[in-house]
C-alpha cells in the first residue's frame, strides 16, 4: 500500500473515510492506469473524475484540437485554447487539478495497427469516441487484449453507457452482441448535423467515469451485462439486460473475426474523429 503523504491524506480524505474505498482503495486508484479514446464531450468529465479521484496513470488518445465549438459540452478546453491540441489541453486541465496524476498524451488516431500495442499497459479502457468505425475497432482490440471496456455514447438529448468484459465473465456480451456491425454509410447523422444538448455529455460521462473507479476498485455491481440509457428530455433512465450472442462474430463460439481491421466511414464525420 502507498505511504501517502500528509497532503494526499486531506486530498483523498471523503475517499479514504468510505469502507468501500479505505486507504487501500485510494491505493490501488493510484497505482491504476486507464486509457481513454478522445477528450471531447465524454471525455472531459471521464477525465475531470477520474484525476480528482487520483488515478495514477490516464492515457488520452485524440487527433483533434480545441475548436470554439467544442466548448459548449466539451468542458476540459478553455476558449484560450483555440487551436491547441485537445490531449494537451486536457493534461493542463487534469494537472491542474491533481499534480498526482500522470497523463500520457496520443495525439494520433487509434489505428488495427497501434491500439493493441497502446492498451495493452493499462487497467480498463474507457471509449468516449462519436463513430461506429472507432467504437468496433476499440471493442475488437480490449476483447482479443483481454480489457474492460467501459463504453458511453450520445445523441441529441439521448445517451447511453455500458460496460463490457466478456473476458471475465463467461456469458458476459461484448458490444459487437449488441450491433453486429457498424452501420452503412450515411445512415447516422454526426453532431455537427443532428446537434447534441452539451450538458448530456457530463450526465453520460459521469456514469462512465464512476463505473471505471468501481472496476478499478473491484466493488458494487458493474454495468456488465446490462446497457444503460437516458432519455434528457424525459429524464428517465433504463437499464436494460444484454444477453451474450452465441453466434457474435467476435465473441461467440464459433468466431470469423480474430484479428484487427479497421472499417470505413460510417457517419458523415472524418474517419476515426474522437471528439463527440
Amino acid at each position: 500500500m502507498i505511504d501517502f503523504t500528509e497532503e494526499q491524506i486531506e486530498r483523498y480524505s471523503r475517499h479514504i473515510i468510505l469502507p468501500e474505498v479505505g486507504a487501500e482503495g485510494q491505493s490501488r486508484l493510484l497505482e491504476s492506469k486507464v486509457f481513454m479514446i478522445g477528450a471531447g464531450g465524454l471525455g472531459s468529465p471521464v477525465a475531470y473524475y477520474l484525476a480528482a479521484a487520483g488515478v495514477g496513470t490516464i492515457g488520452i488518445a485524440d487527433a483533434d484540437v480545441v475548436d470554439m465549438s467544442n466548448l459548449q459540452r466539451q468542458i476540459i478546453h478553455t476558449q484560450d485554447r483555440i487551436g491547441m491540441p485537445k490531449v494537451e489541453s486536457a493534461r493542463e486541465s487534469m494537472q491542474a487539478l491533481n499534480p498526482d496524476v500522470k497523463v500520457k498524451t496520443y495525439g494520433h488516431f487509434v489505428t488495427e495497427e497501434n491500439i493493441r500495442g497502446i492498451i495493452s499497459d493499462y487497467d480498463v479502457i474507457v471509449d468516449g469516441c462519436d463513430n461506429f468505425p472507432t467504437r468496433f475497432l476499440v471493442n475488437d482490440a480490449c476483447f482479443l487484449e483481454k480489457k474492460t471496456l467501459v463504453s458511453g455514447a450520445m445523441f441529441r438529448f439521448d445517451g447511453q453507457v455500458a460496460t463490457f468484459k466478456p473476458h471475465q465473465h463467461k456469458e458476459g456480451p461484448c458490444y459487437r452482441c449488441l450491433y453486429p456491425e457498424p452501420p452503412p454509410a450515411g445512415m447516422v447523422p454526426s453532431c455537427s448535423e443532428a446537434g447534441i444538448l452539451g450538458a448530456l455529455a457530463g450526465t453520460v460521462g459521469t456514469i462512465q467515469a464512476v463505473e471505471v473507479i468501481k472496476e478499478l476498485l473491484g466493488i458494487g455491481r458493474s454495468l456488465s451485462g446490462y446497457l444503460m440509457t437516458f432519455d434528457a428530455m424525459r429524464m428517465e433512465w433504463k437499464k436494460l439486460k444484454l444477453r451474450k450472442d452465441p453466434a457474435c462474430a467476435l465473441c461467440g463460439v464459433n468466431p470469423s473475426i480474430t484479428s484487427l481491421t479497421t472499417y470505413e466511414q460510417s457517419c458523415e464525420i472524418q474517419a476515426a474523429k474522437l471528439n463527440p
